[in-house]
């Protein structure tokens, strides 16, 4: 959360074991956070079997409803680590309780093929057939997908977390943003997570985006700066649902803001902004954050942390978790 905050970084969704230590840790950095309850069938440290996850995960929403800084989602892990039962419960308790569906989606090609030999047909069509294919949907990583699987996206109005860093570290591929953008489909940013990424750097992701997508698609116009700043606000506000109260400076919506200091040798002079922001920032030039209008970096310091403690935290644990 403090990286995430010095980086510029307001709000961030985030899924896996113990959503309310996350929920905890976002709270005291200052950070708005969508926390996803994950669901999968096989046990761990945190849970049994997928009832013991929902139930953990909606305990510890339950007892965080009236933090104004977060807001909470079903995160099923994969089409690979969660059965047909255990979508069938995520999505009864999407619609009871209005929440939106995290998962992880044709990131791989081997995750296709072993869907193809176990159900006979592709992730994505599983997904249609059960009923997950909504608004609702965020579909993280969305990488390997033919053109009529871009045509279900775009039919049921799914979202799409495009985490370009992690695709490239893993050798998954290229998420075909381009086509994306152009059936109307909303394409949000994302980091993943430290292991498949190593930085949780937004700005990085954005001048990431953006060249790949040109590469892919052959053309210099393709995601262009403007695009890609959408992107990385308000493209990740609405496949959360908040595009109401974040992701733009609006009257009414909450100052979830970032200032950037362009006094800078790299980036002087300054003719376009916004391609500034796309191709030349980098995450050392945040100056200033607020998250719901109270300043948590000032002068590039976070005000809500110690981060001279944080990095002796991470330094005692180092020593306890070995790879």
């Amino acid at each position: 959360c403090a990286e995430m905050l010095r980086g510029g970084i307001t709000c961030f969704n985030d899924m896996y074991f113990f959503p309310g230590a996350a929920a905890d840790a976002a709270l005291a950095s200052g950070i708005r956070a969508a926390i996803g309850l994950i669901t999968v069938d096989f046990p761990s440290s945190y849970a049994t079997d997928a009832d013991d996850y929902l139930a953990k995960g909606l305990a510890a929403r339950d007892q965080r409803l009236d933090e104004p800084l977060l807001t909470f989602c079903l995160a099923p892990h994969a089409p690979y680590t969660v059965s047909d039962a255990g979508f069938g419960r995520v999505l009864t308790l999407a619609e009871q309780i209005e929440l939106p569906i995290h998962l992880h989606l044709h990131e791989t090609r081997q995750e296709i093929d072993d869907s193809l030999q176990r159900f006979g047909m592709r992730p994505i069509e599983r997904l249609r057939r059960l009923g997950l294919l909504s608004p609702a949907l965020i579909a993280v990583h969305a990488v390997h997908l033919e053109a009529h699987e871009i045509g279900l996206l775009a039919e049921y109005g799914c979202s799409v977390a495009h985490c370009p860093s992690s695709n490239l570290k893993l050798a998954s591929g290229i998420s075909p943003v381009s086509e994306l953008s152009a059936r109307g489909i909303n394409v949000g940013l994302g980091t993943d997570g430290a292991a498949s990424n190593n930085r949780l750097d937004l700005l990085q992701e954005m001048r990431l985006a953006a060249l790949l997508a040109k590469e892919q698609s052959g053309r210099a116009d393709a995601i262009n700066a403007h695009r890609v700043l959408r992107m990385a606000t308000l493209g990740g506000a609405r496949a959360l649902g908040l595009e109401a109260s974040i992701g733009s400076i609006s009257v009414g919506k909450a100052a979830d803001l970032c200032a950037v200091s362009l006094d800078d040798l790299a980036l002087a002079p300054c003719y376009d902004p916004v391609s500034q922001l796309a191709y030349s920032v980098g995450r050392e030039h945040v100056s200033a954050v607020w998250v719901a209008g109270r300043m948590r970096v000032e002068n590039g310091q976070l005000l809500e942390c110690n981060e001279t403690g944080l990095i002796k935290l991470a330094l005692l644990w180092q020593n306890k978790i070995r790879p």
